[in-house]
């Protein structure tokens, strides 16, 4: 089948290259003339494990290929998906689809013969109808099933998500929709993967849904951590005695410094405002968004304790920066609220992150990068675990004690066991652990 996906940003390059990997032919979109250029010599704009081999495979199948003009690949396609970005929209949290629209008025005056419309970019309730509508405006006799398909993907395993998802869904009641998009999804039948046909605006917002519970599933292990430290419980081993209980599961149950991402903060904001349109609030998600904004900044507080009560004058060392391990995306990470909170308590940043550096150079000021973990302790107060990249689960202890100032280590991801850091003599904090 050929598809077309208007967007090669992070959601639709992966999907892109996965539909090439199963045999389809895909031309990836994007208004962006120096991202095209860039993935057509070769090179990656986004850090995703595999993903740079597997579009330089399926380019060389002749399966994949990359334009600016989306005319040929649109007219041409069987399927067309959207996949560009959702930011919330400044200053009052909802979605802003300004790109989603204007995707679809452009490929309304390009679509020949038949042709699925997939909304792949996260939206709210109700944007498939639009969609229809600007079709209808723009070309009343376009032969068009407007679906949504919304995605699933953790970044970092983006191409295991795509490729043994949990489950796929659809939002469509058009039976030639429905069965051509079985075909684009054929080859996951070997897997049994569950592919559930909804309505289109029951997939919308099944897609806020997820997200919106693995973000209060986190908000809710991050409150435990707080009253673990408080009474001088152990928010692993809660973790482990709730997640072993089936009907709540053991993922999403890690406490740390927040959630943040591409996905958790713009989705559940974006969901509040839906809701409290609808006349329906959502209050446990209303809670979410607030507990985790203020947790960021709690932790900056966590370091400054940890200094003595006093940051002006010391140097702390941070141990990644982006949201998560195995990304170079710095949205809504916790580093963002703790190295301004920090700074305006008078301590110098030194930083180290194994892809995130680039980008935090543009947004943070007044931050020093360190080539590695060590060179960022040199002479610090404390070092601070903010990402659990692999590299810093199994640091040299003796070396970082020996480059530190202070032999203080605050670990806000709990990747080490506290007798083991204090039998090396760090005075060590941690997440929910007396």
């Amino acid at each position: 089948m050929r598809v077309a996906m208007i967007g090669a940003g992070y959601v639709g390059l992966v999907s892109g290259a996965c539909f090439a990997d199963f045999g389809h032919v895909v031309t990836c979109i994007d208004k962006d003339p120096g991202k095209i250029a860039r993935l057509e010599q070769g090179e990656i704009p986004i850090f995703e494990p595999g993903l740079e081999q597997l579009v330089a495979s399926n380019v060389r199948e002749g399966r994949l290929s990359f334009a600016t003009d989306a005319n040929e690949a649109v007219r041409t396609a069987d399927a067309v998906f959207i996949a560009v970005g959702t930011p919330s929209r400044r200053g009052d949290g909802y979605a802003d689809l300004s790109y989603v629209y204007a995707a679809a008025e452009e490929v309304a005056g390009l679509v020949d013969g038949f042709t699925v419309v997939v909304t792949k970019s996260t939206v709210p309730v109700g944007t498939g109808d639009e969609i229809e509508a600007i079709f209808q405006r723009v070309r009343p006799g376009a032969d068009v099933a407007v679906v949504s398909n919304p995605e699933f993907l953790r970044e970092g395993a983006a191409i295991e998500d795509f490729k043994r998802p949990d489950r796929v869904v659809v939002g469509t009641l058009d039976e030639r929709a429905q069965g051509l998009m079985r075909e684009l999804y054929r080859p996951l039948f070997l897997n049994e993967t569950p592919i559930l046909f909804t309505a289109r605006r029951t997939s919308e917002l099944i897609k806020y849904a997820a997200n919106a519970f693995l973000a209060l599933k986190i908000t809710f292990i991050n409150e435990m951590a707080d009253l673990c430290e408080a009474l001088g419980a152990d928010v692993q081993q809660v973790s482990r005695g709730i997640g072993l209980d089936k009907r709540i599961g053991g993922k999403f149950l890690h406490a740390g410094p927040g959630y943040g991402g591409s996905c958790f903060p713009k989705d559940t904001l974006a969901l509040v405002r839906t809701a409290a349109d609808a006349g329906s609030p959502a209050r446990l998600v209303e809670a979410t968004v607030e507990v985790n904004d203020a947790r960021k900044l709690k932790m900056a507080g966590k370091i400054i304790a940890a200094l003595g009560g006093e940051a002006a004058g010391k140097t702390v060392a941070l141990l990644g920066l982006t949201f998560k391990p195995n990304t170079d995306d710095m949205r809504d990470a916790a580093s963002l609220a703790i190295v301004p909170a920090l700074q305006a308590g008078g301590a110098k940043v030194r930083a180290f992150d194994p892809e995130g550096m680039h980008e935090a150079g543009r947004l943070l000021s007044d931050v020093a990068f360190a080539a590695n973990a060590y060179e960022a302790a040199e002479g610090a107060d404390a070092v601070v675990i903010v990402t659990e990249w692999d590299q810093f689960r199994a640091l040299d202890l003796d070396r970082l004690k020996t480059v530190l100032r202070r032999p203080v280590m605050v670990d806000l991801r709990n990747v080490y066991q506290p007798a083991d850091l204090r039998a090396k003599g760090f005075d060590y904090s941690s997440i929910g652990r007396s």
